[in-house]
């Protein structure tokens, strides 16, 4: 049977299937000619890996980043940034990381993100002078951080599936989050002095007041969603359907920017992409459990403790498996599939299951800009018209900064679990 789990998922992902019917096909065959269980038993386990409070804050909160995204959020965001960078030399660009960072506090989706900051910040990255491989790379990988920065999707599907606290987890993120901005602002004024790129207009008051005045409900969504959950007024399923309310109102009663007809369309969008997620989370929860029944996680585990590795060469191994999987399947899959296999190792070598959370999510969302499969990288194709060749060319820096940021995040525990005292 243990070749068959490994053969048959290997063979149709090589074929194209979706990632779903992988799962899916693989646990039907070895039902059928290996373990003697009743059929009935896929669509139990596959309702029981949805039927989690948890994750009803998944399709809450991919609606209200649509809603905000499309709603005007995003550009009051961008020009609040924009009022404090203007005068340093790479403003465009640090306004660009600040945005992400910002934008993926609301929304939690990696591709929303670039989706919203980057079809306003890539024209203006190109007109400002910057080189058309530095902007792509900028704004396919600076998406990311939304994955990192709570609330994060990512984050809520893992606590799901290695029982954790998401508020835990989500202010976990905060400083790895900051971190990877830090780093990428870094990298940007070097570039920007290097290439001489121009300074923008200088920081004024008035022009600051102005943007704040005219976006200060935008940056209340960030406050009002982790508040509440900080506060301990709401968990984070409560916190994203107050996100969503949040969103309706100030896009169609404050800023007007949106119209009914447009909420109903951004409506309709958020279920078909919440059933993909959802479908997966069926058919990973399904084959979690074929794994478990099989034995396959303390096989692994076993093979992990008689290899006698130190835990940080064990963390090099985890990290690098990850990345590699993070570039060739889609996060939600890999966060779904790897946890039940990795969470055992990372327990037998003494890790907190938080401080691992954050490394996972940190891991999968570099995947997201990774060629060949990185789901950024497909949004920015669609949106900029751009081939996979010239993305890559420069995403390849942003790649390597945000490696750097993991292992900083794997071997530096503090950055993850410092703040995460305030909600145990």
């Amino acid at each position: 049977m243990g070749w068959a789990l490994a053969l048959i998922p290997f063979t149709l992902l090589a074929l194209g299937l979706p990632v779903f019917l992988i799962l899916l096909v693989t646990v039907i065959v070895v039902l059928a000619f290996f373990v003697n269980v009743p059929f009935t038993v896929v669509p139990q386990t596959m309702f029981g890996s949805i039927d989690k409070f948890a994750l009803l804050a998944v399709p809450f909160f991919i609606f209200a980043g649509e809603v905000m995204g499309q709603g005007g959020i995003s550009d009051r965001l961008i020009r609040w940034i924009q009022s404090m960078f203007g005068g340093v030399r790479g403003s465009l660009a640090l306004t660009t990381v600040g945005t992400c960072e910002f934008f993926g506090a609301i929304s939690g989706s990696s591709p929303a993100t670039v989706a919203a900051v980057g079809r306003i910040m890539y024209p203006a990255l190109r007109a400002g002078g910057y080189e058309e491989k530095f902007a792509l790379g900028l704004v396919t990988s600076s998406g990311a951080v939304a994955s990192i920065i709570p609330p994060s999707i990512l984050m809520i599907l893992y606590g799901a599936a290695a029982e954790q606290s998401v508020a835990a987890l989500f202010i976990g993120g905060v400083f790895p989050g900051l971190l990877i901005g830090l780093m990428t602002a870094t990298y940007i004024v070097v570039y920007a002095h290097r290439t001489g790129l121009a300074r923008g207009e200088g920081f004024r008051w008035e022009g600051f007041w102005r943007a704040t005045r005219d976006g200060v409900w935008a940056l209340g969504a960030p406050v009002v969603i982790l508040g509440s959950i900080y506060t301990g007024v709401c968990t984070p399923t409560e916190a994203a359907g107050i996100a969503g309310v949040y969103g309706v109102l100030v896009t169609r009663y404050v800023y007007r920017d949106i119209t009914w007809a447009r909420l109903w369309d951004i409506a309709v969008s958020s279920v078909f992409l919440t059933a993909q997620i959802m479908i997966i989370v069926a058919a990973a929860g399904v084959f979690s459990w074929l794994l478990t029944i099989s034995g396959v996680p303390q096989t692994v585990v076993g093979v992990i403790q008689a290899l006698d590795a130190p835990p940080w060469l064990m963390l090099v191994a985890i990290n690098v498996c990850l990345l590699v999987v993070g570039c060739l399947i889609d996060p939600t899959s890999a966060t779904l599939v790897l946890t039940p296999l990795l969470v055992p190792i990372a327990s037998a070598i003494g890790m907190d299951l938080i401080h691992f959370g954050i490394i996972l999510t940190v891991n999968l969302s570099i995947g997201m800009f990774t060629p060949p499969f990185g789901l950024n990288v497909f949004v920015s194709q669609a949106l900029f018209k751009a081939p996979m060749a010239r993305i890559a060319r420069g995403l390849a820096p942003f790649i390597a900064i945000q490696v750097a940021a993991l292992m900083l995040v794997t071997y530096v525990p503090w950055l993850s679990l410092y703040l995460t005292r305030f909600v145990r």
